[in-house]
């Protein structure tokens, strides 16, 4: 080292002797300029045979390996960023070389290149752990753990520090001074960091209880959210609505308010369906001998009315009732008839899960009729599929009710109306050529 600094002593006088020898007075001023000239060149060759020679070695290189790492690094900008931190110690290194203290020069070389270096080695963190989450959500997509607000969280705390040291070391004071004085200012940087601070703690919630994933189906009709999870960050959640819309929730809101995540329905592989047919009051009515006779022959209702009708008739024999008014004892219906035959129409269906919950009940009656409900599930939890099974299930009632005589309930439309007045003035007519 010390034959070094006499080399650079004897360089550097022999250098200054000349340019005084040509222009006496100003030798130091030129011998700044040829520093300063020397380091911009030498970092511009510097930078050429990083950026372009040794980077383009380094892509071939990362191509022909099998892992995944080396190709994610690269392609993450860390070895421009690592390289700009080399070019920014060589710079300081070659004017702590070349200029001596006092010099003006030395001082903002040395500051600007200190500068250059705290701000590209935190962007290489920065890349370092952009390529750690790429990879983290490519390899763990099943465990459904929101990386982005984790690593969005260690940038904040990073920026944070390399701020702090990049104002010490322009001040010149010790960054312990400097947070120090951050408790000072705790509620400047609470106020600052509101949705950040109140993110991370959401996040951290929604993470530990699973409460929400990239992916979900995720429905909050405070904020108009109905779709797909397609980012979780720091202080926001991303949500592709079913029109291609994007709505933006506050991440701390899912912890505040309510919402309905619709991954159960994903992971349990069955969607349900929960659906009414208004039957006419009017069309439910005891089944006579000829439609009992018709509806033996279904394949779904055979073994039904056989036990049923048996079981009725043994009730009322052993209660001695006079069947001769319909008003007594127990009577098959055409509305039991087909709830019974919807039960075991969907427990042969193939798109129907039977290890889950299977129901056809009668609602509440209203003036809209007597409400049949659906209520099963797919096993499928497609959204056009399921929609297609559902359909073919009520495609299927509504093309059956008629067999059972039985009548959907309808409103009465204008041209019903047209056709009442129709017909009454129609029968006045005749009335008056009578």
């Amino acid at each position: 080292m010390g034959s070094l600094d006499t080399l650079r002593n004897e360089f550097k006088q022999f250098l200054l002797a000349l340019l005084e020898s040509y222009v006496p007075g100003l030798s130091n001023l030129l011998f700044d300029g040829f520093v300063l000239v020397w380091i911009i060149a030498f970092t511009v060759f510097l930078h050429i045979i990083l950026h372009v020679f040794i980077r383009r070695s380094l892509l071939k290189l990362a191509s022909k390996t099998v892992g995944k790492w080396p190709q994610a690094l690269l392609e993450g900008r860390l070895f421009q960023r690592v390289s700009f931190v080399l070019q920014g110690i060589v710079v300081h290194f070659q004017a702590s070389l070349w200029l001596d203290e006092p010099s003006f020069l030395l001082r903002v070389i040395q500051g600007a290149a200190s500068q250059w270096i705290l701000l590209f080695g935190m962007l290489a963190l920065f890349s370092v752990l952009n390529t750690f989450e790429r990879l983290l959500n490519a390899r763990t997509n099943k465990i459904r753990f929101p990386f982005r607000g984790l690593i969005q969280t260690i940038k904040l705390i990073l920026s944070i520090l390399f701020g702090l040291l990049a104002i010490s070391l322009l001040m010149g004071k010790s960054p312990v001074i400097l947070f120090s004085g951050l408790g000072a200012l705790s509620a400047i940087l609470l106020l600052v960091f509101k949705d950040a601070i109140l993110g991370l703690v959401a996040g951290i919630q929604l993470s530990a209880n699973q409460m929400l994933s990239v992916g979900d189906w995720l429905e909050m009709p405070k904020y108009g959210a109905d779709g797909d999870v397609i980012d979780i960050a720091l202080t926001t959640v991303k949500v592709q609505n079913w029109d291609k819309t994007i709505t933006t929730i506050p991440t701390y809101a899912l912890i505040s308010d309510s919402f309905k995540n619709w991954r159960g329905m994903s992971d349990a592989g069955g969607r349900r369906i929960k659906r009414s047919v208004l039957i006419e009051t009017s069309s439910i009515g005891f089944l006579d001998e000829t439609l009992y006779l018709y509806l033996k022959k279904s394949d779904f209702l055979g073994s039904y009315l056989d036990e049923k009708s048996e079981a009725i008739k043994l009730a009322n024999e052993e209660k001695k009732i006079d069947m001769s008014v319909r008003l007594n004892g127990r009577r098959l219906t055409n509305i039991g008839t087909f709830r019974n035959y919807m039960v075991s129409y969907l427990k042969s269906h193939p798109y129907i899960r039977q290890d889950m919950t299977l129901i056809v009940r009668q609602m509440d009656s209203s003036s809209n009729g007597v409400p049949i409900e659906i209520y099963a599930f797919t096993n499928t939890t497609s959204w056009n599929l399921y929609e297609d099974i559902q359909s073919d299930i009520f495609d299927h009632i509504f093309a059956v009710l008629p067999e059972f005589g039985l009548r959907i309930h309808e409103a009465p439309t204008g041209h019903d109306v047209r056709g009442l007045v129709g017909m009454q003035q129609t029968t006045e007519k005749q009335q008056v050529a009578e």
